[in-house]
């Protein structure tokens, strides 16, 4: 029996959207996902929920001594606060050291971490954590599929497990396939030797879906090559939003034969690499989705399900601020019947709600509280339909078990649009939000998400057909309008787009 030191320190940062994430976010918790955990309330809390942890605690837990530091996880925003990543690294890094001698390490992390001063944050907290156990002792981690993958991670770890789905629902799997690479790894002995390659673009998250090709292609492919010599291979499709030299698409293996480790990377590399003009998906401006989502509904063949319309840029899975208003005009403005739209968030819109009750019309200037570009409250009168606490158990793919709390919400209507208004930012990524308030997701004939890509997992079943509609907000589409500041030279910005040429 092996004794395990197990933590976890997650973010996905957006390097342009207003603000800082402070340690008071992950201290508190948030919409959906545990507060930061230390010792057994960490493996009380994350084992029947869906995360990688859960998975590898599952798996491992089994046959050796789990020894729990800290877990710590909030919703993607903006970069970390120097405060936040050092009180959080520390105490991880505190509690490893006092639970010397180990025989391996697992860390849950995402892999897109930009914290004050650290561009790569999981290559800081890796190469501290390597400092605290010196070389010999394995460090297994498990990643988010948006990973910016760095050279540190390599350097300083022994086998890599990424997510294989986007949407997100084998982040479990995710953790007992690591279980299982580090029972190898300590029954072989060993450091392995790892090796990365960087794809030479950026891929904007809409075309990073795997449920479609190319991408659906290279998971699979990337997916079966462990084997006696390759202990893991990962393929992290790179999250455009955070700023740093490494960002983008990458391969990484991990194994025991260095020349297999390497060929196998440039193998998997060139076969990325010829797929680059593939990586694509049609985008529509508000007016015009809404515009061809009616059209589809009016058409003979039409098949009776609804029509739904992701507001990607107003993503709060990819920092976006949640508050947008752009599709709600596009919708009132063409005239939309049986529309839903969600999840907006707008605390001052919902208290305003509740004391006026269920029934009641408010008048109100709704969201566009965000100082972003295009972005601007929308007024109007509103019907309370219907008014909830937020609080509720998901049951979807990808997020079973976990206690949602969108706080105090309301669903309120203007015309033939519902809006579902929460006090706190939450990704449309399940129905439960709907369900929530009363909606039947079923019944209504256009229904507007923000997210990019999770909500596929539970709203593609029950869809005509999905659109994607490109509407301001704080998560951009495409990585060519960012104003990089550290990306290296010469990336493409996105599939056979333009090279970056650096900051004059």
């Amino acid at each position: 029996m092996a004794r395990i030191a197990v933590g976890g320190f997650m973010h996905e940062s957006n390097s342009f959207v207003p603000g800082r994430t402070d340690y008071a976010k992950y201290a508190a918790g948030n919409s959906d996902r545990p507060a930061l955990s230390r010792g057994q309330e960490m493996i009380d809390r994350l084992s029947n929920i869906s995360c990688s942890s859960a998975g590898f605690f599952e798996v491992a837990g089994a046959t050796h001594e789990l020894l729990p530091t800290v877990w710590a996880s909030t919703l993607a925003g903006p970069p970390l606060t120097e405060e936040a990543f050092e009180r959080i690294a520390a105490e991880l890094v505190g509690r490893l050291s006092q639970l010397l001698p180990v025989d391996a390490v697992y860390l849950d992390l995402h892999g897109a971490m930009v914290a004050d001063p650290f561009e790569d944050g999981e290559g800081e907290l890796l190469r501290r954590v390597r400092a605290t156990l010196g070389p010999a002792v394995p460090i297994v981690i498990s990643l988010d599929y948006h990973c910016n993958f760095t050279e540190a991670m390599a350097k300083y770890t022994d086998a890599v497990c990424a997510y294989q789905t986007y949407p997100h629902i084998d982040q479990v799997d995710t953790g007992r396939r690591t279980a299982v690479a580090l029972e190898g790894l300590l029954a072989r002995g060993g450091r392995t030797f790892s090796t990365v390659r960087k794809m030479p673009f950026l891929l904007p998250l809409n075309f990073q879906c795997t449920m479609v090709q190319p991408t659906k292609g290279v998971v699979e492919l990337v997916a079966g090559e462990e084997s006696d010599s390759i202990l893991s291979a990962a393929y992290l499709a790179g999250f455009p939003p955070a700023d740093l030299f490494e960002c983008g698409p990458a391969i990484v293996v991990h194994g025991f034969d260095s020349a297999a480790v390497e060929q196998t990377a440039d193998r998997l590399a060139h076969a990325i690499a010829l797929q680059e003009s593939e990586f694509s998906e049609p985008l529509y401006a508000p007016h015009e989705a809404v515009r061809k989502a009616m059209a589809m509904l009016a058409a003979d063949g039409y098949g009776g399900k609804p029509i739904v319309i992701a507001d990607t840029q107003d993503n709060p899975g990819a920092g976006g601020s949640a508050d947008t208003t752009g599709m709600l005009e596009a919708l009132i403005s063409e005239g939309a019947q049986d529309a839903v739209l969600g999840v907006l968030c707008d605390a001052e819109a919902v208290s305003a709600a509740h004391a006026a009750g269920e029934g009641a019309e408010i008048d109100i200037e709704l969201g566009g509280r965000t100082a972003l570009d295009g972005v601007q409250p929308f007024r109007g009168r509103f019907t309370v339909m219907r008014i909830g606490d937020g609080r509720y158990v998901a049951d979807a793919l990808g997020v079973v078990g976990r206690k949602i709390d969108m706080g105090a919400c309301a669903l309120l209507r203007i015309d033939g649009v519902e809006v579902v208004v929460s006090s706190a930012r939450l990704q449309a990524r399940e129905r439960g939000f709907l369900r929530h308030l009363g909606v039947d997701a079923d019944a209504r004939r256009i229904i507007v998400l923000k997210s990019t890509c999770h909500f596929r997992a539970d709203f593609q079943p029950i869809a005509e057909t999905v659109l994607i509609a490109i509407a301001p907000g704080g998560h951009i589409g495409d990585p060519a309008r960012y104003d990089y500041r550290k990306l290296r030279r010469g990336v493409r910005l996105s599939p056979l787009g333009r090279a970056f040429g650096g900051v004059l």
